[in-house]
């Protein structure tokens, strides 16, 4: 039985995971070896894994889908720290409020509420 998935990104430097993964979205360091840095939380989620022809909508596929309490608050936080949003917040008919932005490292992330 599968007990968790960790998605692996790569990344030449480290640290510029901490101002988004950290500093907006909340996360806390779980671990740092120097080589390694995992962000995490206390709560308790189902395993999922998701595999898509298209995003919704006819958007791209997103290479991850991070759920927040209050998306409002993440998706102006990430337009004042300056990161590019790719599909603007919208209240989607799957019963979902979100908005994509790029990280760091170039991926695609969906940012969404459940309404």
């Amino acid at each position: 039985m599968v007990k968790r998935i960790v998605v692996n990104i790569r990344a030449e430097d480290l640290s510029k995971a901490d101002h988004f993964y950290q500093e907006i979205l909340g996360l806390d360091v779980l671990m740092d070896h120097g080589w390694i840095k995992t962000f995490g939380n206390d709560e308790e989620a189902r395993v999922q894994v998701s595999f898509a022809v298209q995003g919704g909508n006819d958007t791209e596929v997103p290479d991850l889908s991070i759920e927040v309490d209050q998306v409002e608050d993440v998706y102006n936080k990430m337009k004042t720290a300056g990161f590019e949003i790719f599909y603007e917040l919208t209240d989607e008919e799957w019963g979902v409020r979100r908005f994509f932005v790029k990280d760091p490292f170039g991926k695609l992330i969906n940012i969404l509420s459940h309404q």
